[in-house]
């Protein structure tokens, strides 16, 4: 046990917890904000329902901006916002808001690759029988991609995970600041070990998780 003499298990599971939260937090307002944006983009996108490429062209350079904006610099840009809707640009509140607008656009671009993939003879059907907008998204769309938007919340899930850790920097909290503050800065590779484990675990996780889900709701 010497080699882990470094390690404060309480702190290690409390920095788990803030890991968990702000991946929590940051992917439940991804999949609300980035569901609806990957949809609007996929209607307004060329051949499909309401080409419009003005709107499609505005939607995809803003997406395409934020997506190829490095995290790291996205955290720092974003101090002033986040303390003006937080109140504070530290802890899991402090990160939450920067991880959102990294990971939206990212989860957008996979959920308008998922609705692309949805063969349009469906769409014309539901279209044939005198479907409204709303039903054809609701009742033909999304239920046919359901995989495809599955497997991109799990992709996105992965992403926020090591986006969590980058935001240990800022001092955002959770496993990627304990391994910076104890075992980079501290040189504590104990504690580095610990946290890396804990992270690749988690990975796993969620990948087990989404496979299942993707199994689940594809068609046998």
């Amino acid at each position: 046990m010497d080699f882990f003499a470094n390690v404060d298990w309480t702190e290690i599971w409390l920095a788990t917890v803030d890991t968990l939260l702000m991946l929590g937090g940051s992917l439940l307002f991804t999949v609300i904000l980035g569901l609806p944006l990957g949809v609007l983009l996929f209607l307004c996108g060329p051949r499909q329902l309401f080409e419009e490429r003005r709107v499609y062209a505005l939607l995809s350079f803003l997406v395409n901006v934020l997506r190829s904006l490095p995290f790291i610099i996205l955290l720092i840009v974003m101090i002033p916002f986040t303390v003006l809707i937080t109140g504070t640009s530290l802890g899991v509140a402090g990160a939450i808001p920067p991880l959102v607008v990294g990971a939206t656009p990212f989860f957008a671009r996979l959920v308008e690759t998922a609705l692309r993939e949805v063969d349009r003879g469906i769409i014309e059907a539901t279209q044939a029988m005198g479907a409204t907008t709303r039903q054809i998204i609701l009742n033909a769309l999304l239920p046919e991609a359901r995989p495809g938007i599955f497997a991109a919340i799990t992709v996105t899930a992965i992403t926020l995970v090591s986006y969590t850790a980058m935001a240990g920097v800022v001092g955002a909290g959770g496993l990627g600041d304990l391994a910076i503050r104890f075992g980079y800065q501290r040189f504590q590779t104990d504690v580095m070990i610990v946290t890396v484990i804990l992270l690749l675990v988690l990975v796993q996780i969620l990948q087990s998780i989404g496979d299942r889900l993707v199994v689940h709701f594809s068609r046998k």
